[in-house]
Formats: structure tokens, C-alpha cells, sequence
């Protein structure tokens, strides 16, 4: 079968489309909030609060996201999310470019976008299962994450350019046309009704998505463990890289440094379509490893070149990983609870990111940026390595949507 079957599906084609667009825009906004504040301030503690703005409203509805996802049409839910995200975005470009911008209105801006981001993930994650056949998901979601890395690529490199030449204000007006437009895409997405949840309260349904997620220990080995790497990659390389990069080798090196990482990306998941190891979880995990040297080399010889090829490798490792992680999802849990399921994940993987984004810069204020950002390494490293060590994790096979066991 060719890997380029799923594109056949018109949904499909709609679906990658807005999330080609609004991937551009939001590869790009990472490095104008980031140097945005950095002018307003120079503090990297200001730079974690205004990320941590943006995270924990994620946080704090990403439950309420995954019923919501569950209970109505996704794609609607997409458009909603993808207008709040237009408005905030859009304001936040006004301000920058009227010098009427401050931390604290940023932060507020922020967590607005935050809280969309929160009915966004789950909504794309349920929708994806809804709009690709099972045979073709492997292949779809290389294609997702192969399209998705190819627009970072130029995003990164973009956002890194226009925020040298004309400012940060210009970049943020670009991340919310891009969400404009991702909306109409999705508004013109023809779903036909799916399961759905029907009845019962709430709390039934965060306990039903609880027992499903619990019920796997394959599921939360991976998603603790990723709450560590993700905690260390927002605090080490989100906060402190781009202040370590103002005081060496610049902007403009920076944003060639995401675009390296999102190359590697694009060539790992290029590789899952062709490869498919009968043991696909423990050949993503393996591939994180990556990480914690491109952290080490950050901290301890910050040089552009070697930075690019780490960068790179780093990207392949994810980008194996996320082919790897939306298919099992997709094979393991039942469509109509993979919303919630996701939900579940993406709390428990992010969960600690404000604690990476406000200490890193406390800690770089006591011990030094290098060094946070090599520590950050060796926890990387303990963090796969421990993941790897569960049995659950390193034997996870190919497979349908598994029952769930009631969690005790």
C-alpha cells in the first residue's frame, strides 16, 4: 500500500491542510513571545512567567477539553478554539506593534491562547481517528508529522528572520492569520457522526477516560516520563536557550537551531513510513535519548555548527517517537474515549512544564544558565532510561483497541 493513500480521503487532506497552516504560525510565535519579552525586560524569570501563563490554563481545562471533544462535533470544536486563538494572537501582535505592550498583558494574552490550546489537542486527536481508516494510520500519521516538521522547519527559520528584521509584533500577526485560516479549513470538514458520549455527568465521564488511561501501564510509564523530559525542554531549552543564545551566538543562529531540530523531525518521521519494527514503543523511547546531548553540548560548548548537527539528531529521535506514540493511541484505545485518553496524556506530559519555565530561570539566577541547562541533560537521560526499563514500554507490539481493566 502507498504511504500516500491517506491523502485519497478528502477529510484527510482538509485536516493536514489546517494543520500545515496553523504549524506554520505557531513554529513561528515560540520565537517572537520569547524575544518579545527579552526586549521588554531582558529577564529570562519574565520569559518563564509568560510561558507559564500560557501553560497552566492548558492545563487546567485539558480534562474539560477531551469531554468536550467527546461529546461534540471535533471539528467545531476546532473552529472555536481557532477563532479565540485568532483574537488573542491578534491583540497581542496590536500591542507589540503600538509599544503598548507589557509582561503582564502578554502573560494575560497568553493564557487566553493556553486555555484554546486546551480543546484544540483533544479535538484533533479524536478527530484524526475519526477521518483516517485503521489500515491507513500509520502512514497517516507519518504523513501528519512529516507535513508538521516541514512547516517548522521554515517556521522556525522564518520566526528567527522576521524578528530580527521587524520585530517580534509583525511575527505574532502572522501566528493569527494562520489560525484564521486553519479555522476555515476545518469549518469545511464534513464529519460524519461517531460515537459519542451520551448522558451521565462529567465526573462519570473523567472517570470513564481515567480507567481507560490508568488501565495501560504501557500509557503512563511513557507519559511520567515525559513529564520530566517536557518539564526539562521548557525550562532548559524554551527559557534559558534563547537567553544563552542572546549572549553568544545570536537570534538569527536560534531559529536556525529550532528549524535543525525540526529538519531531524521531518527525516525521522519520513523514516516511519517505511519502517515498522514489531516493537515500535521501545524504538521510539530509544530514540529520545538525543536529547540530553544537545542539552549538554547548550550548556557546555555553545557552538553553532556542533549545535545544529545535535539539533538534528535530537529532531529524529521525536520525530520517530511521535509517529510511534499518535499510532498506539490510535491502535490501543477505542475511538469514542480517545479524546479523554489524550486528554489524560497530554495533562500528565505537561503537567510540570510551568515548574520547568519559572525554575529554570530562578535557578539560572542562583547556579547559571549552562549550568541548569546541563543538569537538565542528565535528567533527560534518566528519564528514557527509565522509561526503557518498564516492560510494559519495551514490549508493546502492534495492535487493536485494547478493553480497559478497571484501575484499582
Amino acid at each position: 500500500m502507498s504511504a500516500f493513500a491517506p491523502l485519497a480521503h478528502r477529510p484527510f487532506r482538509l485536516l493536514l491542510s489546517a494543520r500545515l497552516v496553523s504549524g506554520l504560525g505557531s513554529a513561528v510565535a515560540p520565537i517572537a513571545v520569547a524575544f518579545a519579552v527579552l526586549d521588554l525586560t531582558g529577564s529570562s524569570l519574565d520569559l518563564g512567567v509568560v510561558l507559564a501563563a500560557r501553560t497552566v490554563p492548558t492545563l487546567l481545562l485539558l480534562l474539560f477539553g477531551g469531554i468536550i471533544a467527546d461529546r461534540l462535533p471535533r471539528h467545531r470544536v476546532l473552529v472555536v478554539a481557532g477563532v479565540v486563538s485568532v483574537a488573542s494572537q491578534g491583540l497581542a501582535a496590536t500591542m507589540l506593534l503600538t509599544h503598548t505592550a507589557t509582561v503582564t498583558t502578554l502573560a494575560l494574552i497568553e493564557a487566553v491562547n493556553g486555555a484554546a490550546g486546551a480543546f484544540t489537542m483533544p479535538a484533533l486527536e479524536g478527530l484524526f481517528a475519526q477521518v483516517v481508516p485503521a489500515e491507513l494510520r500509520r502512514g497517516a500519521n507519518a504523513l501528519f508529522s512529516l507535513g508538521g516538521s516541514g512547516v517548522r522547519i521554515g517556521g522556525a527559520a522564518l520566526g528567527g528572520i522576521v524578528v530580527a528584521a521587524v520585530g517580534s509584533g509583525w511575527a505574532i500577526a502572522f501566528d493569527a492569520a494562520t489560525f484564521g485560516a486553519a479555522a476555515v479549513l476545518f469549518a469545511a470538514l464534513r464529519i460524519p457522526a461517531g460515537d459519542r458520549i451520551s448522558g451521565g455527568t462529567m465526573l462519570a465521564d473523567l472517570r470513564e477516560g481515567w480507567t481507560e488511561f490508568a488501565s495501560r501501564q504501557w500509557l503512563w510509564v511513557v507519559v511520567l516520563g515525559f513529564g520530566a523530559l517536557n518539564m526539562v525542554t521548557a525550562g532548559a531549552w524554551n527559557t534559558l536557550g534563547p537567553t544563552i543564545a542572546d549572549g553568544s551566538f545570536g537570534r538569527g543562529w536560534w531559529g536556525l537551531l529550532l528549524a535543525a531540530d525540526t529538519a531531524g523531525m521531518l527525516i525521522g518521521t519520513a523514516a516511519m513510513m517505511r519502517f515498522d519494527p514489531a516493537r515500535p514503543m521501545r524504538a521510539g523511547i530509544i530514540g529520545t535519548i538525543t536529547t540530553a546531548p544537545l542539552l549538554a553540548l547548550l550548556g557546555l560548548v555553545p557552538n553553532p555548527p556542533t549545535l545544529l548537527v545535535c539539533s538534528v539528531l535530537a529532531g529524529v529521535g521525536m520525530g520517530v517517537f511521535s509517529v510511534v506514540w499518535q499510532t498506539a493511541l490510535q491502535q490501543h484505545v477505542p475511538e469514542d474515549k480517545l479524546s479523554r485518553v489524550f486528554s489524560y496524556d497530554m495533562l500528565g506530559s505537561f503537567i510540570a512544564m510551568p515548574v520547568g519555565q519559572l525554575g529554570a530561570g530562578f535557578l539560572a539566577t542562583r547556579f547559571g544558565a549552562a549550568e541548569v541547562v546541563v543538569g537538565g541533560g542528565v535528567v533527560c537521560l534518566l528519564a528514557t532510561l527509565g522509561m526503557l526499563a518498564s516492560p510494559s514500554v519495551r514490549g508493546l507490539g502492534r495492535g487493536v483497541p485494547e478493553p480497559a481493566v478497571a484501575a484499582s
